[in-house]
């Protein structure tokens, strides 16, 4: 049984998309003041959506972690930098040999606060010349956490119709969660995922978790 984020007075939650939620995962998870992390689908106009109709490019999702992490350690304009450290936000709908909608940049702000940090952020990438196509989403008082509150990805309930499903974060399956841990000898971790982890952690030394 995965346990699911939730955000306690001392947390807070980022989300964000940029590739394979594998590679995400990775690297917040060995990030100073990050608690939890989660993989999942957010941004798409179905409800309750499987890896196989994301990968199938019939749902709009794109692949995203969600992020709980205590702000009082790291701050969101830090999970920021490492965030657009670690893909690459000028090409859409890709990341290296990874294409499709799914895989495109996207950060989801649950605060107004974080929202005009990452305004802030893609507005210093386009005044150094980093023609950033990342799509920012203010879901500040949208029902987001709809599905991990009320419903289960095995139920039929209809909850979650009253909210759109595009602002809704959708976990994916259970075996998607912790993938590079589990599976640190496979394919696409060792040379997609672990990159990623090492520049992470040779660009931002000091966050990364003892």
């Amino acid at each position: 049984m995965t346990s699911t984020p939730n955000k306690s007075p001392s947390t807070q939650i980022a989300i964000f998309g940029g590739g394979c939620f594998w590679c995400l995962e990775a690297v917040f998870q060995r990030t100073t003041g990050v608690t939890k992390v989660l993989s999942g689908y957010m941004g798409g106009h179905l409800a309750n959506p499987s890896y196989e109709a994301v990968c199938g490019k019939q749902t709009g999702h794109a692949e995203v972690v969600l992020v709980e992490y205590r702000p009082d350690q790291i701050g969101y304009a830090a999970l920021l930098d490492i965030f657009f450290t670690i893909h690459d936000p000028t090409t859409p709908n890709r990341q290296g040999n990874d294409v499709g909608p799914q895989y495109r940049s996207m950060v989801f702000a649950t605060s107004a606060s974080q929202c005009e940090l990452a305004g802030r952020k893609l507005g210093e990438l386009q005044s150094a010349g980093v023609r950033a196509v990342t799509e920012l989403v203010d879901v500040t008082g949208e029902d987001w956490r709809v599905a991990l509150d009320q419903i289960t990805r095995d139920s039929d309930s209809t909850t979650v119709r009253t909210v759109r499903p595009e602002v809704v974060f959708w976990p994916a399956e259970a075996d998607h969660h912790s993938y590079f841990n589990r599976n640190p000898g496979q394919g696409y971790c060792l040379f997609v995922v672990a990159p990623k982890v090492i520049k992470a952690q040779q660009s931002f030394p000091a966050m990364v978790k003892d």
